[in-house]
C-alpha cells in the first residue's frame, strides 16, 4: 500500500500582454490603468498562475484543460469564479491550502500600493488567513519595451496539506 503524502507543492506560471481597451484585473483587484491583460477570460494572470499551482499540487488537470480558451462559455469569464471551482476540486481531492507565494512582474500597474488588498482578496478566495498569502510585485526592468509592449508575468507556488 502506497503511503499518503501529507504535503504537496505546486508551481504555476502565466503571462499576458497588457493592451488598451481591457480592464486591468490582477489578483481579483481592478487597477486603474490604461491597459489590461489580454485573454479569453478576464486575463487575470495572478489567479491563473495560482490556479495552476493548486491544480498541479493536487495532481489534477491544468487550468487550460479545465477551462479551455476554445470554449465560448469561458469568454470574458471572471477568473475568481474559475479559481473558486479549482479550490472546490482541490478540497474534493482531500487537500487544503497551507500557503501561497506569488511574484507579479510587470511594467504595468504598481503592485505595492494594493498588495495588502490583493493578499486579503486572495485569502478570501482560498479560504485561508491573509498571512498564508504573500504577494510581491517586481519590475520587468524595461524588458517589456523590448518585446514591443507591456505585459504581466506571474509565478505562483503553493503548499497543500492533506486533510486527515
Amino acid at each position: 500500500m502506497k503511503p499518503q503524502m501529507k504535503h504537496r507543492v505546486g508551481l504555476g506560471f502565466d503571462v499576458h500582454r497588457l493592451v488598451t481597451g481591457r480592464p486591468c484585473i490582477l489578483g481579483g483587484i481592478v487597477f486603474t490603468h490604461a491597459r489590461g491583460p489580454l485573454g479569453h477570460s478576464d486575463g487575470d494572470a495572478v489567479l491563473h498562475a495560482l490556479a495552476d499551482a493548486l491544480l498541479g499540487a493536487a495532481g489534477l488537470d491544468d487550468l487550460g484543460t479545465l477551462f479551455a480558451d476554445r470554449e465560448p462559455r469561458w469568454k470574458d469569464a471572471d477568473s475568481s469564479t474559475l479559481l473558486a471551482e479549482v479550490v472546490r476540486r482541490v478540497h474534493a481531492a482531500g487537500w487544503r491550502v497551507g500557503n501561497v507565494d506569488i511574484v507579479i512582474a510587470t511594467e504595468g500597474p504598481k503592485i505595492a500600493p494594493r498588495r495588502a488588498e490583493m493578499r486579503a482578496t486572495l485569502a478570501r478566495l482560498l479560504g485561508v488567513e491573509a498571512d498564508a498569502v504573500n504577494v510581491k510585485g517586481k519590475s520587468l526592468e524595461g524588458l517589456g519595451a523590448l518585446a514591443g509592449g507591456m505585459g504581466v508575468a506571474v509565478q505562483a507556488v503553493c503548499l497543500l496539506e492533506h486533510e486527515a
